[in-house]
């Protein structure tokens, strides 16, 4: 759905006005103690979010992706870890509505967008991370399906989630080693399927982040995505490109938050008798962390426009997904300077924005490869 311009001002709005009311005064508390935000969640529930990227036709609230960009800016402003729950599921309403048969559609989407369901990405192995490729759960064939044979790890919504869209290799033998995964819709409760223990964190903390583990367990023929084996790598490569924005809006939401702090705090501050704002040296970091911002925010949108167009994005949404998180990273670490002692005690929230910074690079496909698509993807554009 194309949103005009009034209407996704409002939609700004309120969810601005949800973190400013239910959020911000909670965060801390729930952050520190590490406890899922099962209220924060449900209210997220009821106002349709678990829906944002889904076609109003599957009753969802079908936005687009600059306005879906524009609602985690602003929950990740409040707490990052409140996408979380919001965020891997997105990824696969994004997958089995591009690429999931019209039954699976009419199936699984309705209840993803009303939040009866939850959604996560069992993807990423002990051993087979940013190479996807190399995974090692199986999809063996039998009467009516597959069994799953293997172990996922870092699984957002894992405990907390029911409905995963799962990778595994149902030919091990092929050569090139992507052509021989496929993705599944798979859901919890039935024989084989455990949560295994959730990983302890740096930062990211109050949302799960579980192990799952597979003993032959059972999954329809009907669940294979698509109705095609050997296509999971690529149809889960396109849904990354849409996580890959997802993180990257997290990373200006959370530079937001770290600027606003120190720019407040830097009023508030004196020193040789002025505010601390009065001092150049501040008054250059303040320029500088809202310049990247603004520029961070300019290449989410760049991005998503050419999403909401349908025209291949990989490059766009690589370049936004680096730029932003890097970006987050190096204005959390300036407002923690600026903070100076007081930004490393638990007392403010710039140390929660310094633990949850590092995730931003890593996750959604590290930095590092982020760098090699985007420099792949410019040897295309510009081949001799």
């Amino acid at each position: 759905m194309n949103v005009n311009d009034q209407m996704q001002r409002e939609i700004v709005r309120g969810i601005r006005q949800f973190v400013e009311r239910e959020v911000l005064p909670v965060a801390a508390r729930l952050e520190h103690a590490d406890e899922y935000p099962h209220a924060l969640v449900d209210q997220m529930r009821d106002l349709g979010l678990f829906g944002c990227n889904v076609p109003t036709k599957y009753d969802g609230l079908g936005l687009d992706t600059i306005t879906f960009a524009l609602v985690i800016e602003e929950l990740a402003r409040g707490w990052m870890s409140l996408v979380g729950p919001l965020g891997t599921h997105s990824v696969i309403c994004d997958i089995i509505h591009r690429f999931g048969t019209e039954p699976q559609r009419q199936k699984y989407l309705p209840d993803l967008a009303s939040g009866v369901r939850r959604g996560g990405l069992a993807l990423s192995e002990s051993d087979a991370g940013t190479d996807v490729q190399r995974i090692r759960t199986t999809a063996a064939r039998t009467d009516g399906g597959y069994l799953i044979r293997g172990s996922k790890m870092w699984i957002t919504n894992g405990r907390h989630g029911n409905t995963f869209v799962l990778a595994a290799k149902t030919d091990p033998q092929a050569d090139p080693p992507h052509t021989g995964i496929s993705a599944f819709i798979i859901e919890k409760g039935a024989p084989g399927f455990t949560v295994g223990r959730e990983i302890d964190k740096l930062g990211y903390r109050g949302v799960e982040t579980c192990e799952l583990h597979f003993d032959d367990f059972f999954v329809p023929e009907a669940n294979l995505i698509g109705g095609v084996g050997g296509r999971g790598f690529k149809q889960i490569m396109a849904g990354l490109e849409s996580e890959r924005l997802n993180v990257a809006a997290r990373g200006v939401g959370l530079a937001r938050a770290a600027f606003e702090d120190a720019i407040r705090y830097s009023q508030e501050r004196h020193t040789f008798g002025k505010p601390i704002c009065q001092h150049q040296t501040i008054q250059n970091k303040l320029a500088d962390m809202a310049t990247r911002i603004e520029a961070a925010r300019l290449l989410v949108r760049s991005a998503a426009e050419k999403k909401d167009r349908g025209e291949r994005c990989d490059l766009e949404a690589g370049m936004a997904k680096l730029f932003a998180t890097e970006t987050a990273q190096e204005v959390v670490l300036e407002a923690l300077r600026i903070h100076g002692g007081a930004g490393y005690a638990k007392d403010l929230n710039v140390e929660r924005y310094y633990r949850d910074a590092p995730l931003l690079i890593i996750g959604g496909g590290t930095n590092e490869l982020q760098r090699l698509i985007i420099a792949k993807g410019l040897l295309e554009r510009f081949a001799v």
